[in-house]
C-alpha cells in the first residue's frame, strides 16, 4: 500500500511535541495518521478502529511500547514499528520477540521514517490473484505462493510484514538451505533491518504458524553449517 491510498497510520508517543511533530510529518505525506498518549489511549483507539501501520514508542509511562507491542499481537497483525532511544542489539531483539516488524533508534531523521513506513506497507499482502495459485503443501497448512498467503484449512493465517518476507524466499527454493547471511541480505533489500539473530526469532515465530511441533520441525527446518530450509510435502 502506499501512501496516496491513504494508509491509516496510529502513533503512539507520550511525548507531545514530538508526537505533533510526527503526525504533521506523516499528514503532509499523505498518509491519515491517528496520535495516542500512552498506551491507554492506543488501546481505546484500536478497539475502534483498525489502522495499517502502528508506530509506537517504546519509552512510555505506564504500560511500555514493548507490553503494548505484545497485547497488540495477540489479536492482530498490523505490522508495528518500535521507535526507541535504545540502540543496543539486546533491546531491539527484544522488540522482535515482542512481535514488532521493525524498528529506529532515536534521533533519525524523518524522511527515514518515511521510508521504512513505505517498506513495510509495501511488504503486505496487495489483495488477490486471479491466477491459478501455486500452491506449497506442510501437512495441515497451505502457502499460496500467488497470494502470499498462509491457510489451515479455511482459516487464513496472519503473517507479519517480516514473515511474509521470509516465506516468499523459501517458497522460492523449497528444499534448499538458505543461509542467515544470505537472509539478512534478501531482507535488507525488501526494507527489513535485520541481523542473523534477529533472523533466528523471526523464524521461531513463523514455526509456531506452520509447525505442528514447533520444537521439532518438519517443514521448516534448521540444516546444520547452512542454515534454514522449507521442505515441503
Amino acid at each position: 500500500m502506499s501512501a496516496d491510498q491513504q494508509a491509516h497510520v496510529l502513533l503512539v508517543d507520550d511525548d507531545e511535541r514530538i508526537r505533533t511533530l510526527l503526525q504533521k510529518f506523516l499528514v503532509r505525506n499523505g498518509y491519515l495518521t491517528t496520535a495516542a498518549r500512552d498506551a491507554d489511549h492506543a488501546r481505546r483507539l484500536l478497539a475502534g478502529l483498525d489502522f495499517d501501520l502502528i508506530i509506537l514508542d517504546v519509552m512510555m509511562p505506564g504500560d511500555d511500547g514493548i507490553t503494548l507491542c505484545r497485547e497488540i499481537r495477540e489479536t492482530r497483525e498490523t505490522p508495528i514499528l518500535l521507535l526507541t532511544a535504545k540502540g543496543e542489539t539486546g533491546d531491539r531483539i527484544t522488540g522482535l520477540e515482542a512481535g514488532a516488524d521493525d524498528y529506529m533508534a532515536k534521533p533519525f531523521e524523518p524522511k527515514e521514517l518515511l521510508l521504512r513506513i513505505g517498506a513495510v506497507l509495501r511488504r503486505m499482502p496487495q489483495g488477490a490473484v486471479i491466477s491459478a495459485p501455486k500452491v506449497l503443501h506442510l501437512g495441515g497448512v497451505r502457502y499460496d505462493m500467488e497470494r502470499g498467503e498462509l491457510w489451515q484449512g479455511q482459516a487464513l493465517v496472519r503473517l507479519t510484514a517480516t514473515e511474509s518476507s521470509l516465506m516468499r524466499i523459501f517458497s522460492g527454493t523449497p528444499h534448499e538451505a538458505v543461509s542467515r547471511t544470505e537472509l539478512v541480505e534478501r531482507l535488507s533489500r525488501d526494507g527489513v533491518q535485520s541481523q542473523e539473530r534477529a533472523v533466528d526469532v523471526q523464524i521461531t515465530r513463523l514455526r509456531r504458524k506452520i509447525e505442528t511441533d514447533p520444537k521439532q520441525p518438519r517443514y521448516l527446518q534448521t540444516v546444520r553449517g547452512a542454515g534454514y530450509m522449507l521442505a515441503p510435502d
